[in-house]
């Protein structure tokens, strides 16, 4: 990719959920890693992590994956932790700036402290009817979730991350 910053467009039942601009770090033409301030306004409190004004997201997202994921850093630079978006693969137009990620509603929280790893919206997923519509896709991502956890409980997860979970 010759730009330098994209837009990551992160859709949700056929519809944009947020837009934000993020600078690209690398392209290997299968990963693209972005880094991105957090993009959402205000703050917002999962009780496990809180994302917040002056956090730095370092996002990893494939062509070929359904996941993409991101290295919270909070504005003093300490890793809060990784947040993994089980997505369809990423598609990344180059001519337009933009990286296009359907949200699949699963998601994966691995805390920098070694804490527990959580599976997130699981309900939501199941409330999506995802399965019905699509049960290949539904596949792929429970699929990818199990992954993702596995290699987050191994402090292994993709993007060159060592996570300490054990």
């Amino acid at each position: 990719m010759s730009a330098r910053s994209v837009d990551i467009r992160l859709v949700k039942a056929g519809r944009t959920k947020i837009r934000y601009p993020a600078a690209v770090v690398a392209d290997d033409g299968t990963r693209l890693t972005v880094r991105a301030p957090w993009a959402a306004e205000g703050v917002r409190d999962f009780g496990f992590v809180r994302f917040e004004p002056g956090d730095v997201f370092v996002e990893h997202y494939w062509r070929d994956r359904w996941y993409a994921v991101k290295e919270v850093r909070a504005a003093d630079g300490s890793l809060k932790g990784w947040y993994c978006d089980i997505t369809r693969p990423a598609v990344v137009d180059a001519g337009a700036g933009e990286v296009v990620v359907e949200d699949l509603d699963l998601d994966l929280w691995v805390p920098a402290d070694g804490g527990d790893v959580l599976r997130l919206d699981e309900d939501e997923f199941t409330a999506s009817g995802l399965a019905e519509r699509d049960p290949a896709a539904a596949a792929a991502a429970r699929e990818a979730l199990d992954t993702l956890e596995a290699l987050a409980r191994q402090g292994r997860l993709p993007g060159g991350q060592e996570t300490g979970s054990r």
